[in-house]
């Protein structure tokens, strides 16, 4: 248990198409009524919202807490990996994986206060990913590659149409275009795994994209990896696959392979790495987790 009585709020107003706002201050409220010194800080930009984050976190509060989605989270989690200071959630985004993870409430900004209020804390691992110029970059659900990671590409080009129709259109367009990835990846243990692929994708917890279970077995504090392969399959096939993503019963497919490791590298040419639903970069990059990187404020 960790004493709570002052807190930073970061929040986007972009963040859940438009729910942070409100969330924010209805969560804010009821800090301040439990006695809890709230200190409100938004993001002008990703870059801004991660240094107000680590300046909080400098400057001694006992909490920083995220008012957002996964991205959001992803950007305090540059800031706060490898300090004692832990994280709030008050769930605003249209994922909310890191939410489902850890039992936080979901469209109940007051809950979600009183839970950081609480002052309950777990200790969970993060993965984190060094791209090919050197620079490092954490994050804290499912890193994804292939299939993944070329609807995203889409989706960000697309101007229109805005929300979750968008990337519907991306994931059309790319099941178009679905064909063979050739992927090249070496675990920890030195095994090397080179074949075609639709996808690859290296989870620190269980679920990513609002509720789908790509490494349905991952713990977030095991000191492990989980990886999941799924090999190139007819467009038919892959159709049937998809919906299962939602259950956890792809594994039992003979084209899913699922492995743990400590890191792994993963190469795939003109593929992009997606962690947190953020772009991270373009492959190669180095996977590693890192046991007990973040204290988490839980139920």
């Amino acid at each position: 248990m960790r004493t709570v009585r002052r807190v930073a709020v970061l929040t986007n107003p972009a963040a859940g198409i438009g729910h942070a706002e409100p969330a924010a201050h209805r969560a804010t409220a009821r800090l301040r009524a439990l006695g809890v010194d709230v200190e409100p800080r938004a993001g002008r930009s990703p870059e801004d919202a991660v240094r107000l984050a680590r300046e909080a976190a400098a400057d001694g509060v006992d909490a920083v807490a995220v008012v957002g989605g996964d991205g959001m989270i992803n950007l305090a989690l540059q800031a706060l990996a490898g300090t004692p200071v832990p994280l709030g959630v008050i769930p605003a985004g249209t994922g909310n994986d890191h939410a489902r993870e850890y039992g936080l409430p979901l469209g109940a900004p007051e809950a979600a206060a009183d839970v950081i209020a609480a002052g309950r804390t777990r200790g969970v691992d993060l993965g984190r990913i060094t791209g090919p110029d050197g620079a490092v970059r954490w994050y804290g659900s499912v890193l994804a590659t292939g299939f993944d990671s070329l609807v995203s590409d889409r989706a960000n080009r697309l101007r229109w149409p805005r929300g979750r129709m968008r990337y519907n259109l991306a994931i059309a367009a790319e099941f178009a275009n679905l064909r063979p990835l050739p992927f090249r990846i070496t675990l920890a243990d030195g095994t090397v795994i080179e074949r075609d692929l639709t996808l690859a994708a290296v989870g620190n917890t269980r679920s990513y994209g609002g509720g789908m279970l790509m490494c349905p077995a991952a713990l977030p504090d095991d000191g492990l990896l989980d990886l999941t392969l799924v090999d190139a399959m007819p467009r038919l096939r892959i159709a049937r696959f998809f919906p299962t993503l939602f259950k956890g019963t792809h594994i039992t497919y003979p084209e899913v392979t699922t492995l743990r490791t400590e890191a792994l590298r993963i190469e795939s040419p003109g593929i992009t790495a997606y962690a947190d639903g953020e772009f991270i970069a373009a492959l190669p990059v180095d996977v590693a987790v890192v046991p007990d990187a973040l204290r988490v404020l839980v139920p």
